[in-house]
């Protein structure tokens, strides 16, 4: 389309495929939320897109917004519908005066919708935002490398049960999951679903949970951290898809890998191992 609409808070490019949102301080509202700056900017694909709604705002503006299909992207499933008007990065403020703008915009946009917009998405089909190196929490300093999630507690934040068990790595093949809960509302906390394990509900006693606090786990950065951690696990190379190398040296040594990058437990990486080194391929 090559239109551009710009609103309060960010600034809405729309092409043939694609939305790219342009997250910026605004003229009316100059001070730009900080999830919304972190993000710095974002494409949309439109096939990440289910519906579009145009409705009255506040104080005279209204309100575009682009409803993501459930499982699009992974900044919006790791926020489970915890996030706060001003700080949805769907959403875009615009004067009143530009209603017939966002009603135009709704309607080519719409018009664009494949036949299945309405379904879940079968896969992230939008980048995950840039994490922070590392989170910093109350309890703890969590790291993710890409392949593992690692905590480090603090000595003065952690509750005993942490501090005795030493800091602790997940790898991602051991994960099902990432519970996130803003610490914008009592308990906030980053959990990691470990797979085969009962978690303790209390986050400050569960050895695979961060707990949040004031100035500890602020959204802006625990929120990209959660997404970029499910978007990686989601993304994992599953056992069943290993490729089959033409020989018995290639196939081990890519086995060894996955294995080294945390793509593979110890138990599968043995198993496939085995039968690698058992029979020709």
């Amino acid at each position: 389309m090559g239109d551009v609409l710009a609103g309060n808070h960010a600034v809405w490019e729309f092409d043939s495929d694609s939305v790219l949102i342009r997250f910026a301080r605004g003229i009316r509202t100059p001070r730009t939320p900080r999830l919304l700056h972190a993000l710095g900017s974002r494409r949309i694909p439109l096939e990440a897109v289910s519906g579009v709604t145009v409705t009255a705002g506040r104080r005279d503006t209204v309100v575009l917004r682009a409803v993501p299909r459930p499982g699009a992207d992974p900044l919006m499933e790791a926020a489970a519908g915890q996030l706060k008007e001003v700080c949805d990065p769907y959403r875009l403020v615009l004067p009143g005066d530009r209603a017939p703008h966002a009603a135009a915009f709704a309607d080519a946009l719409r018009s664009r919708l494949g036949a299945d917009a309405a379904e879940p998405a079968p896969r992230f089909l939008v980048a995950a935002p840039q994490p922070p190196a590392q989170l910093k929490a109350y309890d703890a300093r969590v790291v993710f490398d890409g392949s593992a999630v690692t905590f480090h507690w603090s000595r003065t934040g952690a509750t005993g049960t942490k501090w005795k068990a030493g800091d602790q790595r997940y790898a991602l093949s051991s994960l099902t999951g990432v519970e996130w809960s803003s610490p914008d509302g009592p308990g906030g906390h980053l959990r990691l679903l470990v797979r085969d394990t009962t978690a303790d509900p209390r986050p400050d006693h569960d050895l695979a949970a961060a707990v949040f606090g004031v100035g500890y786990g602020a959204v802006h950065e625990s929120l990209p951290f959660a997404a970029s951690v499910l978007a990686a696990l989601r993304g994992r190379t599953p056992v069943a898809s290993v490729p089959r190398a033409r020989s018995g040296d290639e196939r081990l040594l890519h086995l060894n890998e996955l294995h080294s990058a945390g793509l593979l437990t110890d138990a599968e990486y043995t198993a496939l191992r085995d039968r690698c080194t058992a029979r020709p391929l």
